[in-house]
């Protein structure tokens, strides 16, 4: 069964309009934002998040980005989302900077809800009718609706 984004999204984690110089400041900006909600410290976020980088990019192009990592101890999924501005250079596949970035927290034991919500983050990201809406709302509700919105089964 596919994993709802609104599980582990909450309309408090959305941030418009965030901006930062490059990617290591913006992941440690994440990282702080992120830390008071799942009781970990802003750096033990970064360090993992940088370990997963340094496996390769998670820029899935399309100016989109979903750094993500797992960690001991932590109780549930969480989930923040930013729109960049400026967007900022991701090391993205498609070499595109990248204005859109998904930051998923999961526990370590939580082997295939992982992929469950990768994969649901990362098919609502790339339809690109969605990642254009989001680019240009101002209201943090109405982009969380957008984001959150179940797709339409055809």
């Amino acid at each position: 069964m596919p994993t709802s984004i609104s599980s582990f999204l909450s309309p408090s984690d959305v941030f418009l309009d965030v901006g930062e110089p490059d990617k290591i400041s913006l992941l440690r900006d994440l990282a702080r934002r992120a830390a008071p909600s799942v009781g970990l410290s802003s750096d033990v976020i970064v360090t993992e998040l940088m370990k997963r980088e340094q496996l390769g990019s998670t820029g899935m192009g399309g100016g989109v980005a979903i750094p993500h990592a797992r960690f001991i101890g932590l109780k549930k999924p969480f989930g923040l989302v930013a729109r960049l501005k400026p967007p900022v250079d991701f090391e993205a596949i498609d070499n595109m900077p990248v204005d859109l970035v998904f930051l998923l927290l999961v526990p370590s034991a939580a082997e295939g809800d992982h992929l469950n919500m990768l994969a649901a983050v990362s098919r609502r990201m790339r339809s690109r009718e969605v990642t254009q809406k989001l680019r240009t709302l101002q209201d943090k509700d109405i982009f969380y609706k957008l984001l959150t919105a179940e797709p339409e089964k055809h």
